[in-house]
C-alpha cells in the first residue's frame, strides 16, 4: 500500500510539474532561436549551453515567467538591484571571448549565476564573484541544483575580482562598467581577454581588452547597453 501511495504521489507530482517544465523548455528554444541566433551568435557550443542551462533556475520564483524575455532581468530580492543581462548580449559576449575547453575564467558580478553556469559548459574552471553575499549564496544553490561542479562562487567586490585564482584566460563582466577596471586587467594571463560593456562614454559599447606583452589593447565590438555593476560606477561629480 505504501508503495502504491508513493507511485500515485510521484505521478501527481509529474502531472503538476510537466506542463511548467515543458513551457520552460519551449521558451528556452524560442529564446535561442529568436534572440540569440538572430544576433549572429553561431558558436554551436554556446547555443547548446543556452539550450541546456535552465535560466529559470537562477530567477526568483515570483519572476520565473519572465526568465526568457529579451530584457535585463532583476533578480534582487531587497537591497541593491542586480540583474541577469539580456540573453542575446550574453551570447555575443561569450562568442567574442572565444573560451577554450581548458580555460580558466572569471565572471564578475555574477548575480545569481546564470552567466557563470553557461561559461562552465565552455571552460575548464570558472570563478564567479558577486558583491551581494545573499545572491552569491543563491548562485551556489543554483549550481548545486543543476549539477554544475566546475564553478567556485565567492562574495567579493566587482572591482576586486579574485586574485587568488588568477591569472585568467578570460574575464567576463555580467554588466557594464563606467570606469577602467585596472584591477581586473592585472588578473589577465598573457594573451588573455576581458569582455563586457563599457559605459565610460556614450554610446556604451561591448568591448574586448586583450593583454599582449604586458600591454592592454582595447577594441570596440558593437553598441550595447547593460546595467552598471556595483563598484564600477563613475564617481559622482561634485556639485555646489
Amino acid at each position: 500500500m505504501l508503495q502504491i501511495c508513493r507511485q500515485v504521489s510521484s505521478a501527481a507530482s509529474s502531472a503538476l510539474q510537466g506542463p511548467q517544465m515543458s513551457g520552460f523548455s519551449t521558451a528556452r528554444l524560442k529564446m535561442v532561436d529568436g534572440q540569440v541566433r538572430t544576433n549572429d551568435v553561431t558558436d554551436r557550443r554556446i547555443l547548446d549551453a543556452m539550450l541546456t542551462v535552465p535560466r529559470e533556475a537562477f530567477v526568483p520564483a515570483s519572476r520565473q515567467a519572465l526568465a526568457y524575455l529579451d530584457l535585463d532581468l532583476d533578480v534582487s530580492e531587497g537591497g541593491a538591484k542586480r540583474f541577469l543581462i539580456k540573453p542575446q548580449l550574453i551570447g555575443k559576449l561569450l562568442q567574442a571571448a572565444e573560451i577554450g575547453e581548458g580555460d580558466n575564467v572569471l565572471v564578475v558580478g555574477c548575480a545569481t549565476g546564470y552567466l557563470a553556469a553557461l561559461t562552465a559548459k565552455l571552460a575548464r574552471q570558472v570563478t564567479a564573484t558577486e558583491s551581494d553575499p545573499a545572491l552569491a549564496a543563491k548562485a551556489k544553490d543554483a549550481f548545486a541544483a543543476i549539477g554544475v561542479s566546475n564553478v567556485t562562487c565567492k562574495a567579493a567586490a566587482c572591482a576586486e575580482g579574485d586574485p587568488a585564482a588568477a591569472p585568467y584566460d578570460v574575464i567576463i563582466l555580467n554588466g557594464a562598467t563606467e570606469v577602467t577596471p585596472d584591477g581586473l586587467f592585472g588578473q589577465l594571463r598573457e594573451g588573455g581577454r576581458l569582455v563586457g560593456v563599457s559605459a565610460e562614454s556614450r554610446p556604451s559599447r561591448a568591448m574586448i581588452v586583450t593583454r599582449t606583452h604586458g600591454e592592454f589593447g582595447h577594441r570596440p565590438l558593437f553598441d550595447a547597453a547593460a546595467p552598471v555593476l556595483p563598484g564600477l560606477e563613475r564617481a559622482a561629480a561634485f556639485v555646489f
